[in-house]
């Protein structure tokens, strides 16, 4: 068993004191969301109760303190991916802002009729609609990695899919409803020897894993900051500077220009040129110092930990009568997601909620995985660093008395 000081991080995070229902809160839906350390709030609030100001337009004291602070976070940011460049770090509205940006301004522009686009079965909402979308539209043809009933890609499948028509793959590294590890280097490799451009969503694998885009060799990157402590309303696209650079933007506005007259527009340099309007500074800010707290807690201790908190969790559900768990890939996160025979996921979260448990219940946004599984929902409780093996007897508890409940 690793050694991890989980209260010394605990007492970071202001939200584990609350009570929920007269019960301590048991925080376990961090697949959805992140809680948020007092450091990260303390960044965002200096920059309102301190250094309120727009970026990149003014020659006064707060605009250039705003703004010194705002690319300093850029830097943070390249230097967590290992990107070359801070040109290739674009500042989004989260995950699915990147991707449909990706969608928008590269797929819309350099995919034609016939190409084909290759997506697996896991994919969240976010990493098919946008895909579908650009298919309707340019007549692409979208196609579908399948898993196994373990929650894993079919890899096999996969390289018999790749052919010279795939033109992008863009692939979940961490599902978000399975818990399941893609192995995306060689996803990506694959992928790149027929000639096609790789995306990956990170929204979760950006807690679990430290990651470097350069040995990844993807062209495209895409994670959102509430998922890994973060504020929410603020995410990353990297991408490749040749690729960026040949882009189109997606969005017109201030900043994104060198000049505009009623005859034409010259667009900014990267990384303004995907970066329309105001953005969002005080979370922009809020995201350099979560991904500075997380460095300090240490990605090797944090993931031993969660493994032994994976481990525990699996044993605790599975000691219950009547509970299957959704998703037993070889190669997992911290992700139990399950049902509970004769209980609707929906119903076991509202009373589980009365112990003050913190669960995710429905299809999490990944409808075809579900319909994969021949199931309508499940319950999801997702691990954090902060989470304890005493939260997971509670849950255990608690779903105890909820199977008792709908037995009488």
């Amino acid at each position: 068993m690793s050694v991890f000081d989980v209260q010394r991080y605990r007492a970071d995070f202001p939200n584990l004191k609350i009570s929920v229902h007269g019960k301590p809160l048991v925080y376990l839906d961090n697949a959805a969301t992140t809680l948020k350390p007092r450091c990260v709030i303390d960044a965002m609030n200096a920059y309102y109760v301190t250094g309120v100001a727009n970026v990149h337009r003014g020659v006064h004291y707060l605009s250039e303190q705003a703004t010194a602070a705002f690319e300093y976070s850029r830097q943070v940011v390249r230097q967590f991916l290992h990107a070359r460049k801070v040109q290739e770090i674009i500042f989004t509205k989260g995950s699915t802002d990147s991707l449909n940006l990706i969608a928008q301004s590269y797929a819309k522009h350099f995919l034609t009729k016939g190409d084909e686009i290759l997506i697996s079965y896991m994919e969240h909402h976010s990493n098919i609609v946008p895909w579908q979308m650009i298919c309707q539209e340019i007549g692409c043809v979208l196609k579908v990695v399948p898993i196994n009933q373990q929650g894993e890609i079919i890899f096999e499948e996969y390289l018999k899919l790749l052919s010279s028509k795939t033109k992008l793959v863009s692939m979940v590294w961490v599902s978000n409803s399975l818990g399941t590890i893609n192995p995306i280097k060689k996803i990506i490799e694959a992928a790149h020897a027929k000639g096609a451009v790789v995306v990956v969503d990170a929204a979760q694998a950006v807690s679990h894993t430290p990651i470097d885009v350069q040995f990844l060799d993807c062209d495209f990157l895409v994670f959102s900051g509430h998922k890994i402590f973060g504020p929410t309303g603020v995410g990353v696209l990297y991408g490749k500077e040749n690729l960026l650079e040949a882009m189109p933007p997606y969005q017109g506005g201030g900043d994104m220009i060198k000049s505009v007259t009623f005859a034409k527009t010259t667009y900014n340099v990267l990384p303004y040129k995907f970066e329309a309007g105001t953005p969002p500074i005080a979370e922009v800010i809020g995201l350099r110092s979560a991904l500075e707290y997380i460095q300090t807690v240490g990605w090797e201790p944090m993931k031993l930990y969660k493994q032994e908190l994976l481990a525990y969790g699996t044993k605790k559900l599975l000691s219950i009568g009547g509970v299957r768990i959704i998703g037993n890939a070889h190669e997992k996160s911290s992700i139990l997601s399950f049902v509970v025979e004769g209980v609707h996921p929906h119903d076991l979260g509202t009373l589980v909620d009365q112990d003050g448990v913190a669960i995710r219940t429905g299809h999490h946004c990944t409808q075809p995985v579900m319909e994969f599984f021949g199931i309508p929902a499940t319950a999801r409780a997702s691990l954090a660093f902060y989470n304890t093996m005493e939260e997971l007897d509670i849950l255990a508890q608690a779903l105890t008395k909820a199977q008792k409940v709908f037995k009488n």
